[in-house]
């Protein structure tokens, strides 16, 4: 029997189909929250918050919750979805060169390093 997963990438505030959904992190009154979004999106956020960032401190460097765009989520040791990809393609593992890397592939690039 054959198998074919389709993943569709939808941007959460506006819920359209779009190639070009990233996740982004971001944190308010210490709640991390993730959200995907098309680019267009995104910058309605950027737009948003950029006041509140311009006048606001620093407390430190966040290493994964911040509010900017993310080239791809990052494994617990922090390899990016190219790195993941690359390792993949290096063990003939055929994975698409945009989107998400499926959850699958990462587990397997962890257990690998």
């Amino acid at each position: 029997m054959a198998q074919k997963t389709i993943i569709i990438y939808t941007d959460d505030l506006t819920a359209q189909e779009s190639q070009e959904v990233s996740t982004h992190t971001f944190s308010l009154n210490g709640v991390n929250y993730e959200i995907d979004l098309s680019p267009e999106s995104y910058d309605k956020l950027a737009d948003a918050l950029g006041p509140f960032i311009r006048a606001g401190r620093k407390t430190g460097r966040a290493t994964k919750i911040s509010v900017r765009k993310s080239r791809g989520r990052t494994t617990q040791d922090g390899a990016s979805a190219e790195e993941i990809r690359r390792w993949a393609r290096s063990k003939g593992i055929e994975v698409n060169d945009r989107g998400r890397v499926p959850a699958a592939i990462r587990a397997q690039y962890e257990t690998a390093h």
